[in-house]
């Protein structure tokens, strides 16, 4: 195993935590409107991301949908969400291809909604994008458009795990491009 997957297994601890506990469990803080951990992963065969963010950031509400209109706004986000060639501008140089997000969408899956589990009024949502990449080192600069996405989202803070190493950045809607020796 190359250290990259090291640092980034010590950094995800698992492939995709429940969102209910993945700020907690990553240690990055108390849940803030607003602000998302963004962790980055940079290998010898892509790229991986692990967003970890509040449901408000993306909709403006944090439990289950309770309207037509709710339901149809929380599909869109998640549709969004399943496009990261939307979301994240990487160089063409590095010659990368997305595959399916891990989503875990929490009170916004229907199922749990069903079930009553209508959580604390501080629901999160946890996606892992992964990208095969045949120039991995040409990753860099990578533009973030979550902010274009998700207006309500005002800042990301960053963990970057890559060949040169362990790395915090923070990212705005004015400073949202990602670089990295």
């Amino acid at each position: 195993m190359k250290l990259p997957a090291l640092l980034l297994a010590a950094l995800l601890a698992t492939p995709l935590l429940p969102a209910a506990h993945a700020a907690d469990a990553h240690g990055h803080g108390a849940h803030q409107h607003g602000v998302a951990q963004l962790d980055v992963a940079v290998e010898d065969d892509g790229l991986t991301l692990q967003l970890d963010t509040p449901l408000d950031n993306l909709l403006g509400f944090e439990r289950a949908p309770r309207s037509a209109a709710e339901r149809r706004a929380a599909d869109a986000a998640l549709q969004r969400l399943r496009q990261p060639q939307t979301l994240f501008r990487l160089p063409a140089e590095a010659g990368c291809q997305a595959e399916p997000a891990q989503i875990d969408a929490g009170l916004l899956d229907p199922a749990r909604a069903a079930h009553g589990k209508a959580g604390d009024g501080h629901a999160d949502l946890s996606v892992l994008w992964r990208w095969r990449c045949s120039q991995p080192k040409a990753l860099t600069p990578l533009r973030v458009d979550l902010f274009d996405a998700f207006p309500r989202l005002r800042r990301l803070e960053v963990q970057l795990v890559g060949p040169q190493g362990q790395a915090h950045r923070r990212l705005t809607p004015d400073a949202r491009t990602l670089r990295w020796p």
